[in-house]
Order: C-alpha cells, then sequence, then structure tokens
C-alpha cells in the first residue's frame, strides 16, 4: 500500500519551474534587408464570424470607403492569407468560404503569372500533431499545421495542384484567384483554418481583395461556392468582415501593454537575402573562438529585439487603421542566408550551425536566455533548407524540419570539422512559419574541444 501512496503524492507535486540557463554570447543585427516585393497580407480578423470584406487594394469609389485602400499592383508580389472559420452559435454550421478577386483596370488584357501557391486546412489537411524537436524532410511530408505545410511547399517551388499556371483577365473585368472552403460541420469543436500563400507576377496593374462569404444554398438544400458575381456584389457593396481584432498599440507608445495587433493590409517586402559577415567587403567570416558562439538575430520585432536595436518587421505600404502598423511575424518571408565560414586559427576546429528560440528580449541582460526544460508552448514550427560542402567536400542539400518551443536552445543542424584555413559555405533558407512567434537566431558555435583533442583525452 505505501508505493501507491508515495505515487500518489509523488503525483500532487508542482512541476518544478524551468531553469533560466544564460549564454554570454555576441548576437548581431541581421545584414541586408527585405526586397521591394509588396506583400498582400490578409490575416485580420483572423477569426472570421461575420460576411465581408476582409482586405481590399480596390479603389473606394461607388463602394463602402473605409473597406478598401486603394493600391494598385504590377511586377512581382505575394499573397498571404491566414484566416479561422468558428461558428457563432451551435445550430450555425454554413461553411465559410474564402475568395480573392483579381480586377484588370486597364484597357488591354493583363496576364498573371502563378509561380508558386499553396493552400491548407488545418483539418483535414495539416493537423497539429506532436513532432520530435528535429527531423529530416526530404520529401515534404514532415508537417504540423496549415502555416508550416504551406511554407515548406513554397520553399521548393511547389505550385499546388489546382491553381493555374496563369490567369489572363480582359480588360475592365475581375477573375476569381482563389474560391475554396473552411468547413467545420464535421469537425468536434467547429472550428477550422486555412493558410494560403502565392508568388505571382502581373504584367500590368491589378486590384485585389480578400473576402469571407457563407456558402450559398442549392434548390435541395445542399451547399455551394459563391460565384464570382456573388463575391463582385460582396466586393461593391460589404463592408469589414467581423468581428475585428483588438487594435494595435501605438508605435510611440512605451509604457503599458503592448498589442502588436494581426495584420490587413499590404507589406514590403517578401524576401531578406543576407551574407554573414563582419563588414560588407568581407570575403569570410571568421569562426568564434574555441568554446564559445555568435548569434545573428532573426525576425526581431518592437520590444524584442535581442540587443541589436534592429527590427525586422516589413513595413506597411497601406493598412486598416485596427490592424498591425508592421507585419509583425513576417508570416511567409524567405530568409536567404549565406554564412562563408573560415576557420582562420591554427588548429582543427568542430563548429556547428543552429536556429535557436531564446526568450524575447528588447535589451540582452547577460546574453541570450533560455528555458531547461524549454516552455510547453512551441514557438517555432517549420522547414529549414541547409546547402553546405560535407567533411569529405561533397555538397548536401538537406530539408530539416524543426519544432522550438520557448527557450529552447536547439540542436546542432550542420556540425563541421574544419581545418586550419578551411573555408565552408553554410546557406540557410526557410519561410519564416505562420503560427510561429519571434525572434529565433543562428547561431554558430566552436566546440571546446575539437574531435581531434577529444581522440587524444
Amino acid at each position: 500500500m505505501l508505493p501507491f501512496l508515495l505515487l500518489f503524492l509523488l503525483a500532487q507535486e508542482p512541476t518544478p519551474a524551468p531553469k533560466e540557463v544564460v549564454q554570454p554570447q555576441e548576437v548581431f543585427p541581421l545584414p541586408g534587408n527585405l526586397d521591394k516585393v509588396p506583400v498582400f497580407n490578409s490575416n485580420s480578423p483572423e477569426l472570421v464570424q461575420t460576411e465581408g470584406i476582409l482586405l481590399s487594394t480596390f479603389p473606394p469609389t461607388g463602394k463602402i470607403p473605409n473597406a478598401h485602400l486603394n493600391l494598385p499592383l504590377q511586377g512581382r508580389f505575394d499573397v498571404f492569407a491566414h484566416h479561422i472559420a468558428k461558428v457563432a452559435t451551435p445550430e450555425d454550421l454554413r461553411t465559410l468560404y474564402l475568395g480573392i478577386i483579381v480586377h484588370n483596370p486597364g484597357t488591354k488584357a493583363v496576364t498573371v503569372d502563378i509561380l508558386q501557391a499553396a493552400s491548407y486546412l488545418s483539418q483535414p489537411d495539416a493537423p497539429f500533431v506532436p513532432m520530435p524537436s528535429v527531423q529530416e524532410n526530404p520529401l515534404g511530408r514532415v508537417y504540423a499545421g496549415p502555416g508550416d505545410r504551406v511554407s515548406n511547399d513554397i520553399l521548393r517551388g511547389i505550385r499546388q495542384a489546382g491553381f493555374p499556371a496563369q490567369l489572363v483577365i480582359p480588360p475592365g473585368q475581375s477573375k476569381l484567384l482563389f474560391n475554396q472552403p473552411i468547413p467545420v460541420k464535421t469537425l468536434t469543436p467547429p472550428l477550422n483554418g486555412r493558410s494560403t500563400l502565392m508568388r505571382l507576377h502581373s504584367d500590368a496593374d491589378v486590384y485585389i481583395a480578400s473576402l469571407g462569404m457563407y456558402a450559398r444554398q442549392n434548390p435541395d438544400g445542399s451547399e455551394r461556392a459563391p460565384t464570382l458575381s456573388e463575391w463582385q456584389t460582396l466586393l461593391n457593396s460589404g463592408s469589414l468582415a467581423g468581428p475585428r481584432d483588438r487594435a494595435p498599440t501605438p508605435p510611440e507608445q512605451s509604457n503599458g501593454q503592448f498589442l502588436y495587433g494581426r495584420v490587413a493590409g499590404v507589406a514590403q517586402g517578401s524576401v531578406w537575402k543576407a551574407r554573414l559577415v563582419e563588414v560588407p567587403s568581407a570575403q569570410h567570416r571568421s569562426i568564434p573562438p574555441r568554446g564559445s558562439a555568435f548569434s545573428y538575430a532573426l525576425n526581431t520585432l518592437p520590444r524584442g529585439t535581442l540587443g541589436t536595436y534592429q527590427s525586422q518587421s516589413a513595413p506597411m505600404k497601406v493598412r486598416y487603421p485596427d490592424t498591425a502598423y508592421r507585419a509583425h511575424g513576417n508570416y511567409g518571408i524567405q530568409y536567404s542566408l549565406s554564412l562563408p565560414l573560415i576557420n582562420d586559427t591554427s588548429d582543427t576546429q568542430t563548429v556547428t550551425v543552429a536556429i535557436q528560440t531564446p526568450i524575447k528580449q528588447d535589451q540582452l541582460q547577460g546574453g541570450l536566455r533560455f528555458l531547461e526544460p524549454p516552455a510547453p508552448q512551441v514557438f517555432f514550427r517549420g522547414t529549414v533548407q541547409l546547402r553546405y560542402n560535407n567533411d569529405r567536400g561533397l555538397p548536401q542539400i538537406r530539408y530539416v524540419h524543426l519544432v522550438q518551443r520557448r527557450g529552447q536552445q536547439g540542436e546542432p543542424l550542420v556540425t563541421l570539422k574544419m581545418p586550419p584555413g578551411d573555408t565552408r559555405l553554410v546557406q540557410v533558407d526557410f519561410l519564416y512559419p505562420p503560427d510561429a512567434t519571434p525572434p529565433q537566431v543562428l547561431t554558430v558555435r566552436t566546440q571546446a574541444n575539437s574531435s581531434e583533442d577529444a581522440l587524444v583525452k
């Protein structure tokens, strides 16, 4: 009887608080910057329960003015949309549809090329399931959540089946780029989400709008998708969809609670390319001294710059007044990082490269701070592409899926044994996955003992 009592008492003991681990190391701002490619970013309201306009770049003439931002798009641009359907009442199980309209305002036909595109539901396409911290993902079959799966596809240059290669839009007319459901009827609880990301190119000005509308009924009572005409009626006469998300904190406010807000507008920047060297003219980046590390900040944001004073949040070209001032989180934005390492010491060194998720800080307090064990909340869930030459000089291209929790130090993704004078280019690419929480860091570490020293000992 006593062992069972002891087990019962032990089960009632509170879980010990995680221990904070401080890594005293330099954290550098990320060189380079976002490109100028516009991103149509439709993420507010995230939870949609009333029909209406989610984001419109159309002119306001003849429409409800505050729902339209009047910004034509041309050339390369991206479309990102993430929204959730949740029933307002238990009896209302109608399917919410997400529609995206593209309009040609000109006098000549416009061609919109769909370069890459993917869209997935939380259920059943990409449910959130527990996964290991690190998992090889060569075929793209490892994912958890629609944002994870979408970013994985676009990283690989995929255009998902069902998306046409291009749209040709006659002058003065509109076409549906997207018309897909977010069903809830068979789910418990009745809640579902959809993430969509597209890379497009238009050879002339177009206007775009994303809208939410419930399925229409057939005469027999079954559901059908809204038609282009029905979407256009909503665009021309509808107001903003609801319920509205909480308004963000003005950037100039320095005290009190800070709300980043959700994004609804056109952001500027699709790809951040960076060559990670000490000065722009340098050919290589010296590895850190033995037993130490340095990091480059990833996806920093106001009040979370990790001591770099750099916010990487994409600026907004246009936005609704009650939505985020910048595209905090940079969802769907690609980080393309080149790390040309050199071992300029006289000994062979073992060097590792890792992505880590430290505790968010604006100013460092002794260094990067981690938790052991990490907190339960998942802060990063996505696939990273790694390109480098291994220790035998053979080129490697690997896709590695990461799951990192708040405060997780992360495992080495690349391990290099570098003789004196050796140079090695490591390239890291990923799309910042929707559902992740910034910031992260890319960390380069030189082991305290090289593999040769370990053999001697």
